[in-house]
């Protein structure tokens, strides 16, 4: 059963977890390599929902489950469905077991996976069971009810949907993830978030200043940010604030004198990374909430912004103006052993390291505008993924380290866009927002 999520948005109500059939199977096998080109998309079909009750609201709940859990798959830009035109299947092989339908009848249209599902529904109550199969090797690779009420059919269909991405990539699927940024829709900057594809925009601010920088927190509990404030004696500041999703509340973090901006978690939720002034110079600390206290990292002329974080927790990455121009460099968690990864253009910023540790991207001044490159970690292989289309700023890797959110002045408006690593299949997500920027991927649900 998968635990309640801590936004009450995440909730997700997966129950009564079937058993995975052929258990000769590696359970991390994945049977579509990711990170590199595909030459075609994998075919899957997926066959009628087969009604097991008699229900009105059956039908239209059984579309919804359809078409999110198409749409969720078609996102990841590796699959395509068969059209039901094209299937054979005779009606008194609609079962959904192995033994009740034939494979041959699949794979002779060319399907390599083949989704087969039944529901029902008993008053709010709705049940989806869901068979994912391999067809040329006749081998079932899910098995599992999932039991929710008739209005949470969406979050069934991104949670079987993550299932099937798990299973056939051995990564996290993320249609059950969100994305914070900061739009000036009401006129003032606030926070807000929205699902992975640009649905259910929800604001979480109402500062009436400018709220920036969100950052999730590793579990998702917790979303922080910066916001423009006036002390006393009407002196300006910048504050770090957090959104707790489980008490719906707002909390002060840091109003140190200066700026306390830019944050970034660490993946064990110890410290959080983040620029202060209240010494004088804008540098890197750690701040750890419990203690209250925060420890430099950097001491340089220039300033130091921009912290993430690896994987690991071992290193960050930054922004510097040390050496005249900001540039990219990294440094042990405990600010020991910088070393500095780019050289060229003129301002580099906002790195994001990928959560498989084997790339980091950042946005770059070049040709007059900003585009978003991608280097390995340690500077080597710089690949440019966007030109010509306006100034591509704030990356940042989806948790599946497939896919990179931005934002982009492309169409004259600031907007957030998403694109897989190698810069194809570009996808806008906001529309009527005002200006988004500084979007954040939020990490999968905890199960």
């Amino acid at each position: 059963m998968i635990k309640r999520r801590v936004m009450k948005y995440f909730i997700v109500l997966l129950l009564s977890l079937f058993f995975l059939v052929n258990t000769s199977i590696a359970a991390n096998q994945a049977y579509i390599p990711v990170g590199q080109a595909h030459a075609r998309k994998t075919t899957i079909a997926f066959a009628p929902i087969l009604n097991r009750s008699t229900s009105t609201k059956t039908k239209k709940a059984a579309d919804n489950l359809t078409l999110t859990i198409k749409n969720d798959l078609l996102f990841m830009d590796l699959f395509r469905f068969l059209p039901s035109s094209t299937f054979i299947e005779k009606p008194y092989q609609k079962g959904i077991l192995p033994n009740q339908f034939k494979f041959s009848d699949w794979n002779k249209i060319g399907t390599e996976f083949l989704i087969k599902s039944a529901i029902e529904v008993n008053g709010n109550n709705l049940t989806f069971e869901a068979h994912f199969y391999d067809v040329s090797k006749g081998r079932q690779l899910i098995a599992k009810k999932y039991l929710s009420k008739v209005g949470e059919a969406k979050t069934i269909a991104h949670t079987f949907a993550n299932d099937v991405v798990n299973k056939l990539t051995g990564l996290p699927g993320i249609f059950l993830t969100k994305i914070a940024m900061s739009c000036d829709r009401s006129r003032k900057k606030e926070i807000y978030i929205m699902d992975f594809d640009g649905k259910n925009i929800k604001r979480i601010t109402n500062h009436s200043s400018i709220a920036f920088s969100p950052a999730w927190s590793p579990n998702g509990t917790k979303l922080g940010y910066s916001v423009y404030a006036r002390h006393r004696n009407n002196i300006r500041n910048i504050d770090f604030y957090e959104f707790d999703f489980v008490t719906n509340t707002i909390n002060m973090v840091s109003n140190r004198k200066g700026i306390n901006s830019g944050a970034n978690y660490s993946p064990d939720g110890k410290n959080i990374a983040l620029t202060m002034s209240f010494l004088g110079n804008p540098e890197l600390f750690l701040l750890n909430k419990e203690k209250n206290t925060a420890t430099r990292l950097t001491k340089s002329m220039g300033f130091d912004v921009d912290p993430s974080w690896s994987p690991d927790g071992k290193k960050l990455a930054f922004v510097t103006s040390r050496s005249g121009k900001p540039m990219i460099y990294t440094m042990n968690k405990n600010g020991s052993q910088t070393k500095r990864l780019t050289y060229a253009g003129r301002y580099n910023a906002t790195p994001s390291w990928s959560p498989q540790n084997n790339k980091i991207a950042f946005a770059g001044w070049k040709t007059g505008k900003f585009d978003i490159f991608i280097m390995n970690p340690d500077g080597s292989h710089i690949e440019r993924l966007t030109k010509g289309q306006g100034n591509n700023e704030d990356p940042h890797f989806s948790p599946d380290g497939q896919f990179l959110v931005f934002s982009s002045n492309r169409t004259g408006t600031q907007n957030i866009y998403v694109m897989n690593i190698d810069g194809t299949f570009v996808k806008r997500l906001t529309y009527g927002m005002g200006n988004c920027v500084a979007p954040k991927w939020s990490p999968p649900p905890v199960q």
